[in-house]
């Protein structure tokens, strides 16, 4: 979904001697081949998944008895969840029936991919957080530079260094989750480095919304990249939040099946034991630089039950709930205003827009604009500017201050 994540999780699979690779950076042709093989009642992601696997698929040299697909599945009316289920059939239909699609699934927050290897859940788990965490190394520090490509390139530079330790396949777990440590904090170093004025007049836009949309560059058009070159800083909600979220959920479908004392159950409380252990371990580098810029501990207490009143999470399901509670933890930390950020048509953002009004009145009236994007167009550019005047208006009567880093200058 970040590039960062998607080239994590390649490294993992490399690890335990997988030959993995991150699909090739989209462009006209995904669009081009994903329209081919869909109908025009699919949600944007699904073209671009789609398009970018049917364009390997289409390349020199492809061999099938060579190549697997990962698309991973969920549960819930998204429609995220037949996207494997249909590649499966368009591979079929093409003659590549043969091609595995591994689908691990969100019932079981994604414990299927352990099938593979003992600690892979683990692996990939560490290597999300890492990713995550350079990703907002890099969110907070690029509208700050003085010199323009300086965090791009420290950014590069670091999954690269990432990249080679969620690879090796020499090291143990404790060498590992070290390596990382070691690792993490010479991107902190080389993040403090960039020469850049940290100046406190710059609005704080969270982004939410629809999981795949808002991450991956292609789909919104940097629209992280838009915001900033409007004079605000973003908050991205990352993608651990969904792994705690279906963690939440796995233990709910556990509780509602009257299944509370079982060893199910006890599987789930062991391994969001160690997830947080992990998580703390590999965040702790970063301790001074977050100060502001937390994401919330209990995902829960802090994100699900403020979205209630407005969407029960045993009844809305998925990234609706999300955004709607991230909204919330965003105005109580600062935040100038909200951009939910979606495909055209998709149900996710179609409910939270429907609530959002409700919740910018409850609190304080912060700004909340939703922005779909498909093939075609979108009205981000348009109404951005609009926009982040509002959250000027909005910042001279917030009722939440926002925390900084030690070195950020009135």
């Amino acid at each position: 979904m970040t590039l960062a994540g998607a080239r994590m999780a390649a490294a993992v699979f490399r690890s335990i001697g997988i030959d993995a690779s991150v699909t090739p950076p989209s462009n006209e042709m995904t669009l081009e081949l994903g329209g081919l093989y869909t109908s025009g009642e699919e949600c944007y992601p699904e073209k671009v998944t789609l398009g970018d696997f049917m364009r390997i698929i289409r390349s020199p040299g492809f061999e099938p008895s060579q190549h697997a697909f990962f698309m991973p599945t969920a549960e819930g009316p998204c429609r995220f969840g037949q996207y494997g289920p249909y590649l499966e059939q368009v591979l079929r239909e093409m003659g590549h029936g043969d091609v595995p699609v591994i689908s691990p699934t969100s019932q079981n927050s994604y414990a299927g991919v352990a099938s593979h290897a003992p600690d892979m859940v683990r692996r990939m788990w560490r290597g999300l957080v890492a990713a995550d965490a350079t990703v907002k190394m890099l969110l907070k520090t690029r509208p700050y530079e003085t010199r323009k490509g300086d965090a791009d390139e420290v950014f590069e530079n670091s999954l690269q260094l990432l990249e080679r330790v969620g690879e090796d396949q020499t090291l143990s777990s404790p060498k590992r989750l070290a390596a990382y440590v070691a690792t993490l904090t010479k991107i902190r170093d080389a993040f403090r480095s960039v020469p850049a004025k940290y100046t406190k007049d710059r609005p704080l836009i969270g982004v939410v919304g629809e999981i795949f949309c808002r991450l991956n560059d292609f789909s919104n058009r940097d629209a992280v990249r838009k915001i900033e070159e409007h004079g605000g800083e973003a908050w991205l909600s990352d993608v651990c939040e969904w792994v705690w979220y279906t963690s939440w959920s796995a233990k709910s479908l556990l509780k509602r099946d009257g299944r509370t004392l079982s060893k199910d159950m006890v599987v789930q409380l062991v391994k969001n034991h160690i997830q947080r252990r992990d998580e703390h371990a590999l965040l702790a580098p970063f301790h001074e630089d977050f100060v502001g810029y937390e994401e919330p501990h209990d995902v829960y207490e802090e994100v699900l039950k403020p979205a209630w009143p407005y969407l029960p999470a045993d009844g809305a399901l998925g990234e609706m709930v999300l955004s709607v509670g991230k909204a919330v933890y965003l105005y109580a930390n600062g935040a100038d205003g909200i951009i939910d950020i979606s495909p055209f048509s998709c149900m996710n953002g179609i409910v939270s827009e429907a609530v959002y009004h409700s919740l910018s009145r409850d609190h304080g009236g912060i700004p909340i604009r939703n922005f779909y994007f498909d093939a075609t167009s979108s009205n981000m550019d348009r109404d951005l500017d609009i926009f982040m005047e509002l959250t000027e208006t909005y910042r001279k009567h917030k009722q939440h201050a926002r925390r900084y880093p030690w070195y950020f200058k009135d």
